[in-house]
């Protein structure tokens, strides 16, 4: 056989090969070759949040609050992501708007611009403060922190925008010492101070929590305002602290929202998971915190959100 018969042979032969390849690249469709997102770590550094992943804005309004790093295009900004422990360690942030420049605009809720939640991963440290802002829509506060990795909270609703929580880990070095797991409770003392709390938690369903608070026995009848009512409560899921929506029932001065003993709250869990409640109620003049455990009972309709490592905010939130 002649060289120019093989030459036209082979190249018949790899011209049947490609097109083959091509009927199948038809029949199959194109691989996408676009790399997939990835997760930030939990000091916080290189986050990509559910938005950045492509999340459609309808299904990140669906899922519970404090999850995301970035919603409806306001971001929470650290500027450290590691710190040292200590008992006034400095911290400070900026809320990034949709136009990539710090928030200096905002809405007052619950008698602040802006409500800031800490609480270790283990779900101890529970810290709720109030930073203060700089012209350049900095803020600033100190905490009290130990070493592991913290969950902070940024509670807020920027001027014209809808209100909104965001989360964001912050890493603290040292030799990290887990607290105790903690079974159901629904009892908590705190200086002297007992607080109970009534009430279940059924998953699509809103639920009636009732928190009474007495003293060596006696019911505290004259708790003081605090952030617009006689109590603040948040709610945070097991697992992925998730942080749930919270309302509470009247406003001091209302003629029919007594002072005590009796706190009411409304609250709707999206899954039967345990959920760690924290209290902050005022009287005498200090505002203490009674922390509790609770489990949801039955079933969901929905899915639980995805667990805060795949990274992800009081609507009117937690109060």
């Amino acid at each position: 056989m002649s060289v120019t018969v093989k030459l036209v042979g082979f190249l018949v032969a790899l011209a049947a090969v490609f097109g083959g390849a091509v009927g199948i690249g038809r029949a199959v469709g194109p691989v996408d070759a676009s790399p997939a997102a990835n997760h930030g770590d939990m000091g916080g550094e290189g986050e990509h949040d559910m938005d950045d992943m492509g999340m459609a804005e309808s299904d990140a309004a669906s899922i519970p609050k404090g999850l995301m790093v970035s919603q409806n295009g306001y971001s929470f900004r650290l500027d450290q992501a590691r710190v040292s422990p200590g008992t006034a360690v400095p911290v400070s942030f900026t809320i990034e708007g949709p136009d990539g420049r710090p928030v200096t605009e905002y809405v007052e809720e619950h008698e602040k611009e802006l409500h800031l939640i800490a609480v270790r991963r283990d779900f101890s440290g529970f810290q709720h403060v109030h930073p203060v802002r700089a012209e350049d829509g900095t803020w600033s506060t100190t905490l009290d922190l130990t070493a592991g990795q913290w969950r902070l909270f940024a509670d807020f609703k920027a001027s014209g925008a809808e209100a909104v929580t965001l989360g964001n880990d912050l890493a603290v070095r040292g030799g990290y010492r887990p607290a105790a797991p903690v079974a159901e409770a629904r009892t908590a003392t705190v200086d002297g101070y007992t607080v109970t709390l009534d009430g279940e938690l059924t998953p699509g369903e809103e639920a009636r929590l009732t928190l009474s608070v007495t003293r060596d026995g006696a019911p505290v009848t004259d708790l003081e305002p605090y952030l617009g009512a006689y109590g603040h409560l948040v709610a945070l899921r097991s697992g992925d602290l998730a942080y749930l929506h919270v309302h509470p029932e009247g406003t001091p001065g209302d003629g029919e929202t007594e002072p005590g003993p009796d706190v009411v709250f409304f609250t709707e869990v999206p899954s039967p998971d345990a959920y760690h409640l924290y209290l902050d109620f005022k009287h005498e003049g200090v505002v203490r915190t009674a922390a509790f455990t609770v489990t949801g009972s039955g079933s969901a309709d929905t899915q639980p959100a995805p667990d805060d490592e795949s990274d992800d905010g009081h609507a009117d939130d937690a109060h």
